[in-house]
């Protein structure tokens, strides 16, 4: 079996620690909210980095918080919202250490099914039901963790029907992705744009038929 590639940082590094490091491929799904998603995966390898040594979920949670917030925010910022981010990233680290004995692959090694793992990952600060299920079908095509009913947890995630950063394999998987993230979103924005002309077209329509009417006399 080929070993587990997620080449989504453009950093050889970087992306090495995603496969290797379970913490690490959980924050960067933690990190991966409006800002670019080689930016939010890069940055676990990035605060590793500036805390000299590998990840430890319980030395970032019981980092002092202004301590930790001055490593997130650099510069270079990890995200940017570090203040926001960086509060996340310590409540999901006490999170693990709570109740995983701060181990992150615990989140799916112990998860009985898909559902379950849905469960666990809804449970972690930071996880909507989107989030989780993204993170789902990462963990199922990029490091084959793919517990029984894992697709339907996946949901639209699992079979492609929408795209998202689980399925990059490749360079040219990441362009896919981006591109198609774009179009998406240029739909979603159409949609309120094509709404509000609608809604400005019936106002008009009214403004100008009750114009049209002739005024009633007063008595």
């Amino acid at each position: 079996m080929a070993p587990p590639t997620f080449p989504v940082t453009g950093d050889e590094a970087a992306d090495r620690r995603l496969v290797s490091d379970p913490l690490a491929l959980l924050l960067g799904m933690t990190l991966d909210q409006q800002i670019p998603m080689e930016k939010a995966f890069i940055g676990p390898h990035v605060l590793a980095e500036r805390m000299g040594g590998p990840l430890d979920a319980t030395a970032i949670a019981e980092a002092p918080p202004e301590a930790f917030l001055a490593t997130f925010r650099g510069p270079p910022a990890v995200h940017r919202f570090p203040k926001a981010m960086a509060e996340r990233v310590q409540a999901l680290c006490a999170h693990l250490v709570a109740h995983h004995d701060g181990r992150a692959d615990d989140v799916w090694t112990g998860a009985a099914d898909g559902a379950d793992l849905l469960s666990r990952l809804r449970a972690l600060p930071g996880f909507g039901e989107e989030k989780a299920r993204i993170f789902i079908a990462l963990l199922a095509k990029r490091i084959d963790v793919r517990p029984e009913g894992w697709q339907g947890a996946a949901g639209p995630y699992a079979d492609g029907t929408r795209l998202s950063v689980a399925d990059v394999d490749s360079r040219a998987a990441f362009d896919r992705v981006r591109a198609w993230k774009k179009e998406q979103k240029a739909k979603g924005q159409a949609v309120p744009k094509a709404k509000a002309k609608t809604e400005g077209q019936r106002v008009r329509a009214t403004s100008l038929a009750a114009r049209s009417r002739p005024e009633e006399p007063t008595p």
